[in-house]
Order: structure tokens, then C-alpha cells, then sequence
């Protein structure tokens, strides 16, 4: 199973668990899996259409990933809520 990672409210969503063991072959099939686990976080990551929402930057091993790029059993997934503001 791949390490997933989330980071600010999505944290506080999944319970203040930062760190899930979750499995799937494809980055898609890895955020399925992981909303099906915390079921607070659906829609919160993939819109109506099982697609990451544009606010939602997720890489693995360090490197963006897309929906359809393949995840290992030993990869890294960290998954990041985009931050916009300021003055």
C-alpha cells in the first residue's frame, strides 16, 4: 500500500490522521479508495465526476501526478489543498 499524506484541512477532515495507508494501482483508484476510507473527505478531493478537483495538487514521490499515473506499493502520495490569499 502506498503513504498518503495530507496537509491542512484535509487533515483536520480525516480526523487529524495525517498519514494513511492506502491501496491502488492508479492515482484515481488511490483517492477512491482513500474517500471511501474517511468518508468525510468526500467531494472535498474528486468532483461529481471522480476527477481532482483544480485546488487540489497531489504528488507522488515528490513529482505531480495526474489521475491515471500509476502508484507502487512503496510510493509517497502527499496531497495538498492549493493556498491563494494575501494582500
Amino acid at each position: 500500500m502506498a503513504v498518503v499524506r495530507l496537509r491542512g484541512q484535509l487533515k483536520a477532515l480525516a480526523g487529524n490522521q495525517g498519514e494513511h495507508q492506502v491501496a491502488g494501482a492508479s492515482v484515481s483508484e488511490l483517492l477512491r479508495a482513500l474517500e471511501e476510507a474517511q468518508p468525510a473527505l468526500c467531494g472535498w478531493i474528486l468532483d461529481e465526476r471522480g476527477r481532482i478537483r483544480r485546488h487540489i495538487n497531489v504528488f507522488v514521490n515528490a513529482e505531480q501526478a495526474r489521475e491515471d499515473d500509476p502508484v507502487a506499493a512503496r510510493d509517497c502520495v502527499d496531497i495538498l489543498p492549493a493556498i491563494s490569499g494575501g494582500t
